[in-house]
């Protein structure tokens, strides 16, 4: 376990989150935010669902949620639009 995870942050480093969720590396508006949550919504049981039960955002902290996105996205080959609403709905929710 510990392999995986040294792997992942090591390729989180080596990106230098480059395509990340743009709410890693930039403020949005209120309306964006609301846009963007509403999506996650819509999407979350199409990406997410079927192997993962709802948990509340506060679980994690929000650079916690960055992470686990960007390593999802790896695996679950999202678009990166799509990633970006993802991570604002977990972390709004």
């Amino acid at each position: 376990m510990r392999k995986i995870f040294a792997a992942i942050v090591l390729a989180t480093l080596t990106i230098g989150f480059v395509g990340a969720p743009a709410s890693a590396q930039e403020n949005i508006s209120p309306a964006e935010h609301k846009r963007l949550f509403r999506e996650g919504a819509q999407l979350w049981p199409v990406y997410c669902n079927t192997c993962h039960n709802a948990r509340p955002g506060s679980e994690k902290a929000p650079y916690e949620w960055d992470l686990i996105i960007m390593h999802m996205r790896t695996l679950g080959n999202l678009p990166a639009g799509d990633a970006r609403a993802l991570v604002e709905y977990l972390k709004a929710r």
